[in-house]
């Protein structure tokens, strides 16, 4: 049986802090998938870490950040998107002097599945 959805936005959905100045909202948050908004200021950087399990999408939706994917950097601008599989190191940092808004699509959801990377 399917479950009743309502529409979300950044409004509704639940909100945290990160990294001590980031913002995200769980847009979508079930077992099996994870869609998560954020929000990263000029000079902000996430832990560079792995997931063992989940499968992530990275897409930009406003701004430029770079996502370093284990040890190559990659710049993604606005509409720009980047895989990364289980096991990858990888880092996400907004080098800029804006922010940087992207969305975070995980596989299964990425919660408990997170271990620091070398």
């Amino acid at each position: 049986m399917a479950s009743v959805s309502a529409p979300v936005n950044l409004d509704s959905a639940r909100h945290y802090v990160w990294g001590g100045a980031c913002d995200g909202w769980h847009l979508l948050d079930v077992p099996d998938l994870s869609v998560i908004e954020e929000r990263m200021p000029p000079g902000t950087s996430e832990a560079r870490h792995f997931h063992h399990r989940a499968r992530q999408f990275f897409r930009v939706l406003e701004g430029e950040a770079v996502l370093e994917l284990d040890g190559t950097p990659h710049c993604l601008r606005a509409g720009d998107g980047l895989h990364v599989p289980p096991g990858a190191a990888h880092q996400m940092r907004n080098d800029s002097a804006a922010d940087v808004r992207f969305l975070v699509v995980s596989s299964p959801h990425a919660h408990g599945d997170r271990e620091l990377a070398a």
